[in-house]
């Protein structure tokens, strides 16, 4: 059974692909990826302000230590330039991200609608049922969004991980230095012991989230289907007192309803305690990864080999790296929404392939010369 879920949904991501890609093809995909590298180019800016921010960190902190008014100055003057370019630099990723999901959306939508009421499939729809109901009208509108805004917020939250990692790496493996402990009459050398402390702990509070919310992908599916069956149930009511449909049917209508709600709060339920888990875990790394850091500086710092300035660069460096290694934990959730959207407007596709394909033979056949119909010569 397994197997086979996992062979439908191989089918419906490849399927998804195959036709969400088409706005990065063809003749007038140069703007959209024009926009995509003018995106990328912003990430790269904000990161090297956040670079300085962290210098600028250091150095204000240790003015603050010998007590230079003058160094003070010096800071808060430079401070005004570095805020605004983050500001600005913010506001123009938003208006990028925003347009990209507006248009990769625009086009999705479009090619779906097209494809559902062309050959009158749209009327012949209801027919193909599977496991779950297909209900291509929340597929469209919610789906649809979730899918293309998804991927791109997810993806430049990774390059921006990404090369967050490549930087401040760098800054604390030259301001962390080495480290060196005795244990049992030994001496213990460790070089860049900040780099290899921040990778460990990455990687338990990895582990410790994919554990917890592995189930999350399958819950969001099933909680996304329980709704799109619930505003069908209303819209079913709807009809029933305009008249489209008897009004002896009222009463398995509003049954319906009322059993369609009670799916989606027992869904919305099981996605409540899933999500306090994972909060659990994303909430208590928040919290400990600062403190962490401080705390793995502080011996250098007690021993006078470290500045004050330098404990406070270390530790915001520490943070960073940590939260670009644990880029998974912070998107888990949303990773679980992109992956239920994309399966779901992946089996949409299959479905209307099935009906077109059914229109096409039909259309064959009618086209086609019966061989009792031909005179033998």
């Amino acid at each position: 059974m397994s197997n086979k879920r996992e062979s439908n949904r191989h089918r419906e991501w490849r399927r998804f692909w195959e036709s969400a890609s088409g706005l990065w093809r063809g003749l007038s995909a140069w703007r959209i990826w024009l926009l995509c590298a003018s995106l990328v180019a912003i990430v790269a800016l904000q990161l090297y302000v956040q670079f300085r921010l962290n210098y600028w960190n250091r150095d204000f902190f240790d003015a603050l230590e010998s007590r230079n008014p003058e160094h003070l100055r010096t800071q808060a003057i430079l401070l005004v330039p570095l805020g605004g370019a983050s500001v600005v630099l913010a506001a123009t990723s938003v208006w990028g991200r925003m347009t990209m999901q507006r248009k990769w959306r625009e086009w999705l939508a479009n090619s779906l609608i097209d494809y559902w009421v062309g050959n009158d499939q749209y009327s012949r729809l209801a027919l193909i049922q599977g496991d779950q109901k297909i209900i291509p009208e929340y597929r469209i509108a919610e789906d649809a969004r979730i899918a293309t805004d998804a991927p791109i917020d997810l993806a430049l939250g990774l390059v921006s991980s990404l090369l967050t990692a490549a930087i401040f790496i760098q800054v604390l493996w030259n301001v962390g230095g080495d480290a060196s402990f005795a244990i049992f009459g030994y001496e213990l050398w460790i070089p860049g012991y900040l780099v290899g402390s921040v990778a460990f702990y990455s990687i338990l509070v990895t582990v410790a989230m994919i554990l917890v919310g592995s189930p999350l992908t399958r819950i969001v599916q099933i909680k996304n289907q329980t709704e799109a069956e619930l505003i069908t149930a209303a819209h079913l009511v709807r009809d029933i007192g305009e008249g489209v449909i008897p009004k002896r049917q009222e009463a398995e209508a509003m049954q319906g309803l009322r059993q369609a709600l009670r799916n989606v709060l027992s869904q919305w339920r099981r996605l409540c305690w899933l999500l306090v888990h994972t909060t659990l875990v994303s909430q208590g790394n928040t919290l400990l990864a600062p403190i962490v850091g401080l705390v793995l500086c502080s011996p250098k710092f007690l021993a006078g080999t470290m500045t004050l300035g330098e404990l406070t660069q270390a530790a915001a460096a520490f943070t960073l790296v940590q939260g670009s290694f644990n880029w998974l934990v912070d998107n888990y959730g949303r990773l679980a929404d992109w992956f239920s959207s994309l399966e779901r407007v992946g089996r949409l596709l299959l479905s209307l392939d099935e009906l077109n394909h059914e229109f096409s033979s039909a259309a064959r056949e009618k086209t086609s010369i019966p061989v009792e119909s031909v005179t033998p010569l």
